[in-house]
């Protein structure tokens, strides 16, 4: 029930002709006083919390707008880069087990951006049917990063197929390009692909000049086929950025290992 102006403070009774022998004041009860001492309190107790509440930071899988460099260890390879690998925690696909954990290096300056959940994948799992984009990362200065993830049906009907099984490098990018460039592939962007072994993993890797793609007018991709998916890691930048920072972002993508 809540409570009135009246049952908290002093009730002022003014008669029509106000004199100061007509005022009377009828002052609160026991019940009222020990009523307002508790909301007191509370409103206290409160305003004691909120900056507890301000001042906790989100799990580093949620953090958004922070500097990685300030939650994701340094690289073993190259203590300039910090090192992240992707674990259940981080995306829904790794949660349903439809992508095998990955793994880069970034510059520590880059922060890790929302993916919208139109584009996570996360109403679709465990079985999606078009790709989805698994993490983001970025830096103003120096470019963007995405890890996509294609189910493996979309590409052959060959369940658990390794890259090579797939097709060539250029097939894959011709089924894949609209998902680096951020609109469609024209195969006239493409300047450069080769083919890397690591262990038993293959991967094919791009090298794009894309001057009207959303995403960039530079763009490098590395791809490979593994249990159910194919992920594709892509390196975005526009020219001002590919300019600067061409080393780095192709370190990155060296990196980029499933």
């Amino acid at each position: 029930m809540a409570t009135t102006f009246s049952s908290v403070f002093p009730l002022v009774v003014i008669s029509s002709k106000p004199s100061l022998s007509k005022i009377s004041i009828t002052p609160p009860s026991t019940c009222q006083k020990h009523q307002f001492s508790i909301r007191k309190r509370e409103l206290l107790k409160g305003l004691a919390i909120i900056p507890l509440i301000l001042s906790k930071k989100p799990p580093h899988s949620q953090a958004r707008e922070v500097e990685v460099g300030s939650y994701l260890p340094p690289s073993p390879s190259d203590p300039s880069f910090v090192f992240f690998k992707a674990t259940p925690n981080d995306t829904p696909a790794l949660r349903a087990g439809n992508v095998q954990p990955y793994q880069f290096i970034l510059p520590p300056t880059w922060t890790q951006t929302r993916v919208a959940n139109i584009l996570s994948g996360n109403y679709c799992q465990p079985k999606c049917a078009e790709p989805w984009v698994e993490v983001k990362f970025e830096d103003q200065r120096q470019g963007k990063v995405q890890v996509v993830a294609s189910p493996l049906i979309r590409l052959t009907n060959n369940p658990n197929a390794t890259i090579e099984q797939i097709g060539s490098p250029e097939k894959l990018i011709a089924s894949l390009g609209p998902f680096v460039t951020g609109n469609s592939y024209d195969p006239d962007e493409l300047i450069e692909t080769s083919i890397e072994k690591t262990g038993d993993q293959t991967y094919y890797k791009y090298v794009l000049e894309t001057p009207f793609a959303p995403t960039g007018s530079h763009n490098l991709a590395k791809a490979t086929a593994k249990g159910s998916t194919v992920l594709l890691f892509v390196a975005s930048a526009n020219e001002k950025q590919w300019l600067a920072y061409e080393k780095t972002l192709k370190a990155m993508l060296d990196s980029f290992q499933v």
